[in-house]
């Protein structure tokens, strides 16, 4: 949902709220930001009749000069520098008014005297009864807060209730979702499941008791014959054909309703869906998708995503799409190239029967339009890069393996007056000595800003050294970012959001099993993933821009980076920052465009008389 305030003196805040996530921004009249240090931004919750601070990490060098992993700090004495501000704490379904007391004087005689900000938010809930639920993982083990909770060990050496906690807190119930999705299935109903990793047990539990009250379960699953080699280059157990058989055995989920998917070994099933189908009818109801295999390291690791659609329409298209797949269409070993070529031609025509994807973006019809792989030629790719490319106000997207081509074809002609773009990625995008193509890199000057998975391996301070989900041991591959979204205008009155399993790639279109979801005007759906991405991508940004720069830096350099990251500027210098066309000042005026505002929750608030104690 979208707020914002009535303007007090120079400022309006403004609010864009998902489940677990709030963004805001302070637009301020350049003449009345004089003098000003910050913000203290104080939060009242009703609900939990709590009225506080939010803690920053910045301090004031003159006020703490060397502050230690110990050290946390209130926005009351260490203010937020910053017209831009998240909320990560918050809780789903909830109501909150955010006061924001602009602070003037000097670091040890700050001047509270100006009239402060207020506006009132409502956070979506979790679990609703409408056509769309959303949930992400933490996706951030790469983080201060795992490393302050849980030493970064990983969960498997943790005991007890704190095993729990740590496995509960990266999951941030993407797998209660997962498992209320299928409770949901009652006697007589079925569940179609298509899945390229199945090994997770708690959820092949859940479809076993599902079996075993009466539901129909009946899984596609990645079982090709591939031998991978480690990097050693000995052969490996087949994956994921091994674990995904090893657990089906294992769970006692009936083998004649299992389908594996074994043709196409130059390809993957890289699905992760599930259809729910009611009562004897076998009714299309309810559709699970998403980026999240069925892995510890999908659910608790990597970013992730799981999205619940209730949509009858979806729903038959996804059913028939899953009929398609279970006789395992498309090459087969062992045969010749004729035969091959002719094989995946029918597999891709077939697909393409069952949904035709849009022509062009414009073509997209509002509401749910799903697209499934493998399909002919490189329009649906060339869609995603318009998007992007085409956006009127901003657009972002998460990359698990890279920019294609298609992309930064596009992109590359960009100059920093248009429209602004949020790359989130897994690697740093680097060139590739076997690539025959010449590398481009996209810069704030194509108004491109990246973000790549990284962790502070040096101690910054009173930051501590971090770790990731694969020292963790909950991913073998992909430490990071996995998720698969892009955001078109997610602010406008006309977002557009794409999401599923598919890594926008060439090999994800053509070759791959996959499925995406373009959901067009829903401006609820833009606002949770919207708020999600930003705490993820400055999450990473920070950490990205920390590694890229200190590979070139001296030890002085180094000292001199981390007090610029870690202290308050004891002056209003950090205004300078917001000079028209910086990044940041680029992110206030998305705010300030934003379109469909809700009204704000109305009744007493918990505030405490004169504020909370400082």
């Amino acid at each position: 949902m979208r707020f914002k305030s009535t303007k007090t003196g120079p400022y309006q805040v403004l609010a864009v709220s998902g489940t677990n996530t709030i963004s805001f921004a302070i637009a301020a009249d350049k003449a009345g930001t004089k003098g000003l240090l910050g913000f203290a931004v104080e939060r009242s919750d009703p609900a939990g009749k709590q009225d506080f601070y939010a803690f920053g990490f910045k301090v004031f060098p003159s006020v703490i000069p060397r502050p230690d992993d110990k050290t946390r700090v209130k926005t009351s004495q260490h203010p937020v520098q910053s017209f831009v501000w998240d909320d990560f704490t918050a809780k789903p379904d909830h109501k909150y008014e955010y006061i924001f007391h602009p602070l003037r004087g000097t670091p040890r005689r700050l001047d509270r005297s100006a009239e402060p900000v207020a506006i009132r938010v409502r956070t979506e809930p979790l679990f609703s009864t409408l056509e769309h639920d959303i949930f992400f993982n933490r996706g951030v083990a790469s983080s201060q807060a795992y490393t302050r909770e849980f030493g970064n060990r990983k969960p498997s050496q943790l005991k007890g209730a704190k095993r729990t906690r740590a496995l509960e807190w990266l999951s941030r119930q993407l797998d209660d979702a997962i498992l209320k999705f299928i409770a949901g299935a009652a006697k007589g109903d079925t569940l179609l499941g298509c899945f390229y990793e199945f090994r997770y047990e708690p959820v092949a539990v859940a479809l076993k008791e599902a079996v075993d009250r009466g539901v129909d379960v009946r899984l596609i699953v990645d079982a090709k014959n591939n031998k991978p080699k480690d990097e050693n280059g000995k052969v490996q157990e087949p994956f994921p054909r091994a674990d995904n058989l090893a657990m089906i055995e294992k769970v006692g989920l009936p083998k004649t309703s299992m389908f594996l998917r074994e043709a196409r070994t130059n390809a993957i099933q890289h699905n992760k869906f599930m259809v729910l189908l009611k009562g004897r009818q076998k009714k299309p109801a309810e559709v699970w998708t998403g980026s999240t295999n069925i892995s510890d390291g999908g659910i608790h690791g990597q970013t992730n995503v799981g999205h619940w659609v209730r949509d009858q329409e979806t729903a038959r298209k996804f059913q028939a799409y899953w009929e398609l797949l279970k006789s395992d269409p498309g090459a087969r070993e062992g045969g010749d190239r004729a035969s091959a070529i002719a094989g995946n031609k029918e597999l891709r025509t077939a697909v393409e029967k069952i949904l035709a994807a849009p022509a062009s973006w414009p073509k997209v019809k509002k509401g749910i339009t799903p697209i499934f792989s493998p399909r002919s030629g490189s329009a649906v790719l060339d869609m995603y890069a318009h998007m992007i490319d085409e956006a009127s106000d901003a657009s972002c997207i998460t990359l698990a393996f890279g920019i294609n081509k298609t992309f930064k074809d596009l992109l590359k002609d960009n100059k920093p007056d248009g429209h602004i773009g949020f790359f989130l990625l897994e690697k740093e995008d680097k060139p590739n000595p076997r690539a025959k193509d010449p590398f481009v890199r996209l810069t704030a000057r194509n108004n491109i800003y990246q973000a790549f998975g990284s962790f502070i391996d040096e101690p910054l301070y009173r930051w501590a050294k971090e770790t990731n989900a694969r020292i963790l041991q909950l991913n073998a591959h992909v430490s990071y970012i996995h998720s698969k979204f892009l955001l078109k205008d997610p602010l406008g009155a006309d977002p557009i959001v794409v999401t599923g399993s598919a890594n926008f790639s060439d090999a994800s279109t053509n070759d791959n099993d996959e499925n995406m979801l373009v959901i067009r005007g829903n401006q609820r759906v833009a606002d949770i993933y919207f708020t999600e991405f930003n705490r993820l991508f400055y999450h990473y940004y920070f950490r990205s821009v920390q590694e890229r720069t200190r590979k070139m830096l001296s030890e002085d350099g180094k000292k001199k980076q981390d007090r610029k990251s870690l202290f308050l500027d004891e002056t209003d210098g950090w205004l300078a920052a917001y000079k028209p066309g910086s990044l940041k000042q680029k992110r206030v005026d998305m705010f300030r465009r934003m379109k469909g505002f809700a009204e704000p929750w109305k009744g007493p608030s918990f505030r405490v008389p004169g504020g909370p104690p400082l």
